[in-house]
This record gives C-alpha cells, structure tokens and sequence, in this order.
C-alpha cells in the first residue's frame, strides 16, 4: 500500500510527463497504475470520459452523485449510460432525503445557503463512495471558468487524499462536440436547450449568448464551484 507522500509524488510525475498525452493514454496509464481502485465520476453532462475510460478498461466503475435535485434528463441519462456502455454505473446518495433535509434545516436550503446544501448533498457523498478507491477521474476542463485554467491533466487531491485524474482538461468545447460526434456519445438533452453546464436543477440556468459555460450555475450568487473541485 503506497503512502499519501508516495501518491502525491507519483500524480506530480504522471502530471508532468503526460501533459501533452492524449486522454485515452492518461487513462490508459491510470487503470494500468490503479486497476479496480480507479473509478470516473460523471455529472451526466454527458458521457464523453466514461466512453473514453470504457474503451480502455472495459467495465470501469462509473459514479454518479443523485442529490436528489437532478434534472428528469439528468436521470435519464445515467440510466441511458448504465444501459449501452460497457461500464458499471454505481450512484451515490446523500445521508438524508430532500424532505428530512427540509425538516432538519428549512426548505430550499440551496437558496439560503448553497454551500451548506452542496456540503451534504455532494461533497460529503462523494468522500464517502470515493473511499474505495486510489484515484477518480473527472471531466474537467481548463476552459470552462478561471477556476479550472490550471486543472493539471493528474494531480494530486489533498482533501480526499486521492490521485485525480483529468484527461480532457485540455480538450476545448469543440474537442468535446467532435468526439461525441465521431462516438455517438451520449450527453444531457438539455446540453441543446440553452444549458451549456448541468447542475442541480434549483441551482441551474440557461446561459445567454457570450456567457461563460459555467454562468448559468448558482446564477446571482458568487458561488462558482459545489466544492467537489476545490
């Protein structure tokens, strides 16, 4: 069993050394490195590094966070995923319910206070399914906020203690569009009805022209990120 010091130093390294490999050799390299402890999460935005990972180790885990605030289409595409790709769709749900979340707190907590709301609803479901594993890929990428402009492609995730992996941090929006085009991938319906970035549905928007992908998420608060990502 490698130390957190040891992991660290070995997603520094694979950082640096595969900055300029493709997404399927940093995936390659992360199911070679990890085998069963490496998983993707997937939003369900769309399915593009499942597709990728499912490509190179048939069966990978995918994992999915129902916070019980989803989209219908979000739903339906998971379940669309677990159907046609050769991955393993495990999702995860948050300690309590919407209703004994309301009654412990107060209704619409997500509008009173979205970190809180993100806090048990995302982040603390995730740390707990994330337990099993060594490293977890996500669809990150540097374009999409000032956020993510120095998403390293692996990295290292000192709140979960964890090596990340981000193969298309690189890949610009129209990357993506080619792949699923070229894939027939699955993505989120809602992706063509004004919605450029997928959250939970009290918490998502559709974006106007110029808008960056990500303004259309807690739209009107300074919130930028649910804090799975920093």
């Amino acid at each position: 069993m490698s130390t957190d010091a040891e992991l660290r130093e070995l997603a520094e390294e694979a950082g640096r050394r595969l900055e300029d490999a493709t997404a399927s050799e940093i995936l390659r390299w992360a199911t070679e490195t990890f085998g069963a402890r490496f998983c993707v999460t997937s939003s369900m935005e769309d399915a593009v590094v499942a597709h990728l990972a499912s490509r190179v180790r048939p069966g990978v885990d995918v994992v999915f966070l129902d916070t019980g605030y989803h989209f219908p289409e979000t739903i339906g595409t998971r379940d669309a995923v677990a159907q046609v790709m050769d991955v393993n769709v495990t999702t995860l749900t948050p300690r309590q319910s919407v209703a004994q979340q309301d009654a412990r707190y107060g209704p619409r907590l997500h509008d009173r206070d979205p970190d809180l709301c993100c806090s048990l609803r995302k982040v603390q479901p995730l740390e707990e399914g994330l337990a099993g594993y060594a490293a977890w890929a996500t669809g990150l990428r540097r374009e999409e906020s000032p956020t993510r402009a120095n998403t390293p492609v692996v990295g290292w995730d000192e709140r979960r203690r964890k090596v990340k992996v981000s193969p298309i941090a690189r890949w610009t929006a129209a990357d993506v569009e080619e792949y699923v085009g070229a894939h027939g991938v699955l993505t989120n319906p809602l992706l063509t009805d004004g919605y450029a970035s997928i959250g939970c549905a009290p918490c998502t928007r559709r974006v106007a022209a110029g808008e960056d992908a990500r303004a259309g998420r807690w739209s009107g608060n300074t919130k930028t990120e649910c804090g799975l990502h920093g």
